[in-house]
């Protein structure tokens, strides 16, 4: 057991408490202008950090970022991961305390498109911000978010552990599963001294929440569906994924920042994901949307022949996470469906970063 476990767990059980943390504390966050980037770029903001992010231009139109003027409220730097350069110039200048590394190529069906420039962004990328941390004293917590798709999946019932074998099928889970294994050799090549920073990685997927804008998404193709009058087209109803609202998994990127600042021995690899009851099939995430939105919203099946390969089967045992560093989801499936639709038709009131905000508020009880 780590040394000041129990007492951490205490504390971070209290979300009053973990965000007071963050206050004053310098925070370079990369991917800041996508959509998990800018939910946590508001969270971090609201509890008082002095964040910097380092990202490409937002990566929809609309944005979350944008619709949220959340630019005007951090120090928020347009740059390439893959620019190494730049990036270790841009963390030098902001001498961060801590280092969140969300910038992706996020979508498996356009890593079969651009599988190049998928390899170069999720696993160069992470080597360029790994040498940007090498190089910069200040940093002493160090998390890469990766997917929970690092796993080799072998479509059983049961959820997979930290310990399992990793190996992406797609390019895009393969990549992230390189990515693992690039800040596993870091991590014991060059973070292994005393004074080194504390390095994990944190393994989540399949969030959804507001603002989301990307394509083949399902939350996002839904919401585009019925705002068009038209009816939901599922490709793969009957897959099963481990959905949760985006603000359970970045509350555990968190909590995993702030445990191993304070105590290095609670680095490594953590899973991130919903309890059994929230781990729904497609279809059944798409009929939970339907009865939430309302206005006899529905859909159908259209399987698509010849499809690239994803998963059918995915589920985390994140039995890790909830004893070590005392996280747990605190929305079901049901609720975040719920959150969702209250967000997007406040959004077409004009009420985005309002709504936002209020949610994180209530998340976290601020």
């Amino acid at each position: 057991m780590p040394h000041g476990m129990s007492g951490i767990i205490l504390e971070t059980n209290n979300m009053n408490s973990l965000l007071s943390f963050y206050k004053n504390k310098k925070v370079f966050l990369t991917g800041h202008t996508g959509f998990k980037g800018t939910w946590l770029s508001r969270i971090l903001i609201l509890a008082g950090a002095e964040v910097t992010g380092y990202s490409l231009e937002p990566p929809t139109d609309p944005s979350l970022f944008e619709q949220t003027n959340t630019a005007g409220q951090m120090n928020s730097i347009i740059g390439d991961i893959r620019d190494g350069e730049k990036l270790k110039a841009a963390m030098q200048n902001a001498k961060p305390d801590i280092v969140l590394h969300l910038a992706a190529q996020p979508i498996v069906r356009t890593s079969y498109k651009d599988p190049v420039g998928t390899y170069e962004t999720n696993v160069m990328g992470t080597v360029n911000i790994l040498e940007a941390v090498r190089a910069c004293a200040s940093v002493r917590s160090f998390v890469n978010v990766t997917t929970d798709k690092v796993y080799l999946n072998r479509e059983w019932a049961w959820g997979y552990r930290e310990n399992e074998e990793l190996c992406g099928f797609d390019p895009y889970s393969n990549s992230k599963s390189c990515s693992e294994l690039v800040t596993y050799s870091y991590r014991n090549s060059f973070f292994n001294g005393k004074d080194a920073p504390a390095v994990s990685t944190a393994r989540s997927g399949n969030v959804i929440g507001g603002g989301d804008y990307a394509t083949d998404r399902i939350i996002p193709d839904c919401i585009r569906a019925v705002e068009s009058g038209k009816e939901i087209i599922l490709r793969n109803p009957d897959s099963t994924r481990p959905y949760q609202h985006v603000l359970e998994c970045l509350c555990g990127y968190l909590m995993l920042a702030k445990a191993q600042y304070e105590d290095k021995s609670f680095a490594g690899s953590y899973n991130f994901g919903p309890d059994d009851e929230s781990c729904v099939t497609t279809g059944g995430l798409a009929t939970f949307f339907c009865s939430a939105w309302g206005d006899g919203a529905s859909w159908k099946n259209l399987s698509e022949k010849n499809a690239p390969h994803e998963a059918n089967f995915l589920k985390l045992d994140c039995s890790k996470s909830k004893s070590i560093l005392g996280w747990k989801p605190h929305w079901s499936i049901n609720t975040a469906v719920e959150k969702i639709v209250e967000w997007e038709k406040a959004v077409q009131s004009g009420t985005s970063a309002a709504v936002t905000d209020s949610q994180i508020k209530e998340y976290f009880g601020i």
